[in-house]
């Protein structure tokens, strides 16, 4: 078993003003920490990777196949593999969680 502190955990700058932490990692999912900034957009992008999330503070839309879906602190949300998707933090306060991808993913591998 292995324990990590999250306040050990390395944080990248994706785009501008994303923020994505890789929390834990094993053989068959990871663990993410983000933090998207107010105005900051996540442009849209796809992966393999089934992704399932936990908002914890704020407010963003979610883009896909062009509907937008709010999603807030306290949500929770799926996305298949190989979906494309986007997310816009149209509000004026940072949006947080933590998402899980399987199989895993590294920290961030969409950055380019």
């Amino acid at each position: 078993m292995e324990i990590r502190s999250s306040d050990d955990a390395e944080t990248t700058e994706a785009v501008p003003d994303v923020h994505l932490s890789q929390l834990a990692s094993g053989e068959k999912m990871s663990v993410q920490g983000y933090t998207i900034d107010a105005g900051a957009t996540v442009p849209e992008h796809s992966h393999p990777h089934e992704q399932a999330g936990f908002a914890t503070r704020g407010e963003v839309v979610f883009i896909v196949d062009g509907e937008e879906r709010v999603v807030g602190a306290g949500d929770t949300y799926v996305i298949p593999g190989g979906e494309p998707h986007g997310v816009e933090n149209r509000g004026d306060e940072p949006f947080e969680g933590v998402d899980i991808f399987s199989p895993p993913r590294t920290d961030p591998d969409w950055k380019d």
